[in-house]
């Protein structure tokens, strides 16, 4: 979600005359977008915005804007009074505060970003800012902001707000726009995205949106994150299996595998309905790929309660497992109920087990790609290499001196590891 936000702050700049440096003395606007899922990203946040003071002291036409979740959508006051020297404070997924500072004003309807994009991207259309080597190939949209879910452990509903699904009408226009600009793929995004319609009355559903986008001429690839188990229907199921150009892979979260330890975490379902939901899908879905979340150490998680985690990483084989260990953060119900009892060295040590179990499960899993043909989308340039993804997100390298970037190509695998392989082109 920040990528797709940075991405509109950077195309709005853009409309307004300014180009991209890399080189932070030359800025004449500096835009710090910030996360604070852990407590880590809210002090190396503050820490990367305390080190621009000095810049500013220095030339004081300097714009410093700081945007995302440290600001939140309550606005900004507290960083107002320990950040004096920052210009401009901007929610999450608002380009309208700083573009009406830089505009003096002229950006009206503040409070309604919808209005404010329309207004900066010049009748709907998103203007993307440019690679660093050519265009995009692959973009994020946003189709639903925020989140009202509110698991114990997550900061994101009180830092985003609750969950707000964009027009079916101004979503699709923005993937048209995409697709006139050369990306060949889109990622639909949301906190929950397979929530997305639901606080719309007699709204459509994220299938019903992928069938819509799936019309879009020029897109060749659609997929989504991050999704729940609870809402994970029968029907979204279908879409993939149904339509080509939905890539068939899937993030879904199970963060624990004890029962308990879920509860706690008010995730609302239970280790074996997540079991079965994997296999409903690859019933579905034979070749998609499944990725998910994990924590470990949660406040009270025993080593039996962790080894149940471990055990269902072990017995479902899922081709990703983004690991994370328990964050105190101020302002969840976890941090105001429970006791942060699970020692920082424990934390690492479950995390390092599932981090080997996880290598050795991917390792067996790409290898069944060795000497097969897969169809890659390539995105850049890596030194010699061509980068680009599988249908089921797994990461390939080429090595040509052609020109691939935005090109479907058949590749043959000749080598596989775990967090990536090497093909030919066909």
């Amino acid at each position: 979600m920040n990528v797709a936000d940075s991405q509109r702050v950077g195309s709005s700049l853009e409309h307004l005359g300014y180009t991209l440096t890399e080189t932070i003395e030359e800025a004449d606007v500096i835009v710090l977008n910030t996360c604070v899922v852990r407590q880590s990203a809210e002090d190396k946040a503050i820490g990367r915005v305390s080190s621009l003071a000095p810049l500013k002291k220095k030339n004081p036409n300097l714009v410093i804007n700081l945007m995302g979740c440290l600001v939140g959508v309550r606005g900004a006051e507290k960083l107002k009074a320990r950040l004096p020297y920052v210009d401009v404070f901007s929610p999450p997924s608002d380009p309208g505060p700083l573009i009406s500072h830089l505009t003096q004003g002229e950006v009206r309807s503040l409070e309604d970003a919808e209005t404010t994009r329309r207004f900066l991207m010049m009748d709907d259309e998103l203007v993307l800012p440019q690679a660093e080597h050519g265009k995009l190939v692959s973009a994020h949209v946003p189709v639903v902001y925020g989140c009202s879910h509110a698991c114990t452990f997550c900061i994101i509903p009180s830092k985003r707000g609750g969950e707000r699904s964009r027009p079916v009408g101004d979503i699709v226009a923005e993937v048209r726009s995409l697709a006139k600009q050369g990306v060949k793929e889109v990622t639909l995004l949301g906190q929950i995205v397979d929530r997305y319609g639901k606080d719309v009355p007699d709204g459509p559903n994220l299938a019903a949106l992928l069938r819509l986008i799936h019309e879009v001429e020029g897109i060749e690839r659609i997929r989504f994150l991050t999704s729940h188990p609870n809402y994970f229907g029968d029907d979204l199921i279908d879409t993939i299996a149904e339509l080509p150009r939905v890539m068939p892979h899937i993030e879904l979260p199970i963060q624990a595998g004890d029962d308990e330890v879920l509860a706690d975490m008010k995730r609302g379902y239970t280790q074996q309905e997540y079991r079965d939901l994997v296999a409903k899908i690859r019933k579905r879905v034979p070749d998609c790929s499944i990725a998910t979340d994990i924590i470990v150490g949660f406040p009270g998680e025993t080593e039996a309660q962790f080894m149940e985690t471990y055990h269902v990483l072990s017995d479902l084989k899922l081709d990703v497992a983004h690991l994370a260990r328990y964050s105190s953060r101020e302002g969840t119900v976890a941090t105001r109920r429970m006791e942060d009892n699970v020692t920082e060295e424990e934390k690492m040590r479950r995390f390092r087990l599932l981090e080997d179990l996880q290598e050795k499960v991917v390792a067996e899993i790409n290898q069944k790609y060795l000497g097969e043909t897969v169809e890659v989308l390539f995105e850049e340039k890596v030194k010699r290499r061509w980068k680009g993804r599988t249908p089921t997100n797994k990461i390939v390298f080429v090595e040509t001196e052609d020109d691939l970037r935005g090109k479907l190509f058949p590749v043959a695998i000749t080598w596989t590891g775990p967090w990536s392989m090497q093909a030919v082109l066909k």
